[in-house]
């Protein structure tokens, strides 16, 4: 069996690999006689489908040969999600803190066209402050990390935050629940200046923030709060609910109860002005 190394399995190669077995299907190719002309066995190809292993160019071009993949687009994109699944950045050195599942999350958000969030409880991590961040993190990790385990974990989130920024910022639609306005994490001062980086965020173009009002209840976000992913072509549309279990991905056909979600929530939810006149009152209460 060859020896594969590389960045393991991520959303990027299970997504390459269900493409391929889909056209190794189409073809009525097993996986042997698929592994024959790579010169592999069938245990490594059937993990190059499963996304555990992922493919090289190389072996990429082979197969789409094999399967008589001649589409120039349908071959581009097909390279495309290949030379993602290699890609490695900024948070490829947290992955010994978190694992693969999150590591997908920022991956996610540096790709995107446009991010969705619904937030029942606390401000979107794209838009804390360090020093909020801080405080929801030791909390969530309190008796359970150590304090450089801690600060690596805050670094992790203002990084994040870098999407916003830049010469093609992504573009950020935030729908909070008005109780977040009303929780002040971290004591006045952490809280006035969380408020008052809310403020300044409707002030970007490729920022939107909306206030869900507290007596519109119930409505269609009542069961948590999730992120959604507008991917641009050849990537589907993805949603993402982080669980106490762990990070929880939904694609097709699943996907489309979220964004339904969604647009039910945007429909409620007030608009930007009137959101950030909530978030100007807020702040003027604190004075």
């Amino acid at each position: 069996m060859a020896i594969i190394t590389g960045p393991g399995p991520s959303l990027r190669s299970q997504w390459l690999g269900e493409k391929l077995r889909e056209l190794r299907v189409a073809k009525k190719m097993s996986l042997r006689v698929a592994g024959e002309y790579l010169q592999r066995d069938a245990s490594t190809m059937s993990r190059y489908e499963s996304g555990e292993y992922p493919l090289r160019r190389a072996d990429l071009v082979a197969l789409m040969t094999l399967y008589d993949v001649s589409d120039p687009k349908a071959r581009a994109d097909l390279e495309q999600i290949c030379e993602d699944a290699w890609q490695r950045d900024w948070w490829d050195r947290h992955k010994a803190d978190f694992g693969k599942d999150f590591i997908n999350l920022p991956w996610l958000e540096s790709r995107a066209n446009r991010i969705c969030k619904y937030q029942q409880m606390v401000v979107e991590g794209l838009l804390q402050t360090r020093d909020y961040a801080e405080m929801l993190i030791r909390k969530a990790e309190e008796g359970h990390a150590l304090e450089e385990q801690i600060e690596r974990w805050v670094d992790l989130r203002m990084d994040r935050q870098q999407v916003l920024g830049g010469e093609a910022p992504v573009e950020l639609s935030v729908i909070l629940e008005e109780y977040v306005l009303d929780r002040a994490v971290g004591g006045p001062e952490v809280w006035r200046r969380q408020l008052k980086r809310l403020l300044s965020e409707c002030l970007r173009d490729n920022v939107e923030i909306r206030i869900m009002p507290a007596d519109r209840a119930p409505h269609a976000g009542h069961l948590g709060s999730f992120m959604l992913f507008e991917m641009p072509d050849p990537y589907p549309r993805v949603a993402h609910l982080d669980t106490l279990a762990g990070s929880l991905f939904v694609e097709d056909p699943k996907v489309q109860r979220v964004v339904q979600v969604w647009e039910d929530l945007s429909a409620e939810a007030l608009d930007p002005e009137r959101s950030a006149e909530l978030i100007t009152a807020r702040i003027e209460e604190m004075k």
